[in-house]
Parts: C-alpha cells; sequence; structure tokens
C-alpha cells in the first residue's frame, strides 16, 4: 500500500532542526489538498447521485470507518444538522469500536466485520447513501459495510488514499485520494486524512446545495442557536429579504426561527402558507420565491 510507504528523504528526520520538520509536513499537507482536486470530477457525480437518492425526504446518511478516517467522518457528519438543518433522525454512524472509539483507539476494531447485520438492523435501502471512508481502503469493517449496504441497495460512496483499493470495488462511486507515503511512515491522519477531509466537506456541502438547503450561497436553513447565530440568522433572512431589522425580527419570530418561512412571511405569507409552498418546492427557497412572484405577475 502506498500510504503504508517509507520514504528514504525522511529517513533522518529526527535530526533536522524543527523549521525542515514543519516544513516537510507542511508540504506534505498541501500535496494532499491538491490531490482532491483531481478527485473533482468524481466528487461531482457521487454528490449528484446522493441528492437524487436523498431528494425525497426520506433517505439517511450513512458514515462509515475506523480509527482516524471514522473519526473525520463522524465530524462530517455531526456538523449537517448545526449548518444545514439536516435532521438528526437521517444521519447515522457506523465507527468501528462504536462510540468509545471516538476519543481513543480500539484496537482491532477495525477488522471486525459484523457490520453487515447492523446494516441489515437499521434496514437500509434504495433511499440511503452509505459513505465510507478507509486510507487503505481495505479496512475490513468499512468494505463490509460498502458491501453490505450496495446488496441492500443503497448508494454506496468510498473515499480511500490508494488506488485500486478493495473499498473501490465494493463502491458505486470511488474518490480515490492516492497520497502516497507519509512523512512519518504510516500516519495517515496526516496528508491522507486531509484529503479525505476536505473531499468530505465537499462531497457533503455540495449534497447540501444541490438539495436546496442553502439560498445562493448562505445558510438559509441554519439549525444552530446562540447569541452570535441568532443575529446570523438575522443577518441572512436580510439578505434575502430586504426588509427593516424590527419586520425580519418579528417574521422569524412568526416562522418560529425558520429563514426560509420568514422569507416567505415577508413577501405576505402567513407561516402557515409559506410552509406550505415551500413542502411543495421541496424545501428550495428559491422555486418558492419565484413561483410566487410568477403568481403575483
Amino acid at each position: 500500500m502506498s500510504t503504508e510507504a517509507v520514504s528514504p528523504r525522511f529517513a533522518a528526520l529526527d535530526t533536522w532542526p524543527v523549521a525542515d520538520v514543519t516544513t516537510a509536513l507542511v508540504e506534505s499537507q498541501l500535496g494532499a489538498a491538491a490531490l482532491v482536486r483531481a478527485a473533482q470530477p468524481c466528487l461531482a457525480a457521487a454528490a449528484d447521485a446522493a441528492a437524487a437518492r436523498l431528494g425525497d425526504g426520506a433517505g439517511r446518511i450513512v458514515y462509515c470507518g475506523a480509527g482516524a478516517s471514522g473519526r473525520l467522518a463522524v465530524q462530517d457528519g455531526v456538523e449537517l444538522h448545526p449548518t444545514y438543518n439536516w435532521p438528526h433522525d437521517r444521519l447515522v454512524y457506523l465507527m468501528a469500536g462504536g462510540e468509545p472509539a471516538l476519543v481513543r483507539s480500539v484496537e482491532g476494531a477495525e477488522d471486525a466485520t459484523g457490520v453487515a447485520e447492523e446494516i441489515d438492523a437499521m434496514d437500509l435501502g434504495p433511499a440511503d447513501v452509505l459513505i465510507a471512508v478507509a486510507a487503505s481502503g481495505r479496512t475490513p469493517y468499512a468494505v463490509a459495510a460498502a458491501d453490505a449496504a450496495r446488496a441492500r441497495g443503497a448508494l454506496t460512496i468510498g473515499v480511500m488514499n490508494n488506488e485500486g483499493a478493495p473499498l473501490a470495488a465494493a463502491c458505486d462511486h470511488a474518490i480515490e485520494l492516492p497520497t502516497g507515503g507519509e512523512v512519518v511512515a504510516g500516519s495517515t491522519r496526516m496528508a491522507a486524512g486531509t484529503a479525505q477531509k476536505i473531499a468530505l466537506n465537499v462531497l457533503s456541502t455540495a449534497v447540501m446545495v444541490r438539495l436546496g438547503r442553502t439560498y445562493g450561497n448562505l445558510m438559509s436553513d441554519l439549525a444552530s442557536s446562540n447569541i452570535k447565530l441568532e443575529k446570523r440568522r438575522l443577518s441572512i433572512l436580510r439578505s434575502i429579504v430586504d426588509a427593516p431589522e424590527d419586520a425580519a425580527r418579528a417574521a422569524l419570530t412568526r416562522a418560529g426561527g425558520d429563514i426560509k418561512t420568514a422569507a416567505l412571511v415577508l413577501r405576505g405569507l402567513d407561516p402557515a402558507e409559506a410552509s406550505t409552498r415551500l413542502e411543495a418546492a421541496r424545501g428550495r427557497l428559491r422555486t418558492a420565491l419565484e413561483t410566487l412572484d410568477r403568481e403575483r405577475a
């Protein structure tokens, strides 16, 4: 596996000045980021396919992995609710070793293949999307999960750092990010992890945009609530619909804090009708506003 390669270039790493060590590490990180650019067509195809499966409002996103790769997968998933109001019940995490493995290494967990039973128990199906992440691309836990999910008709996406790995063959869409040997040999949380993190960011964000969970580049489905984000929610609303601050704040209150509903309230609808129109537009605020404009023209 190229990710386990030992590079002679760094054989005397422990004798280098720290400035040279950090330079090598930064260069490795930049190289990892560049690799994701080459994978952009694969990411686009995977995002389109995932959005098509998830667009009916029932399917789940299942993140799967082991060790550092699994933790990165979970990290990506947990941001989807606060940022895009993706429902908690449509997010599933399959982490080798369970929740304890999120904060400490669970030896041997990645070799367990009983994950297939978990997938059967959750009744995964064609509306669901599984994203499996493994630096090696051959982690038994991730490969078994992809095999089981695909057999049940779910869309499967694999993110890996070796080309031609078993995970690629097990998935409908393979995101191959061949980062090669690490500065510290085998430490795939480094360059491999950086490439995985970027790819996951791009993939999940593109899916949410495709599903209409932004208005332009604004977080129109923002779910988090604290003082800073309440101000952001108000600012986003006023960027969508030009309105005085007091009117925008009142619309948000009537809409229960939902930015999209509040935007339609500011356009003269009551909250119930606004919700109905958003449902008809499959949650896409731009579609709902354009339909309203056509009717009033």
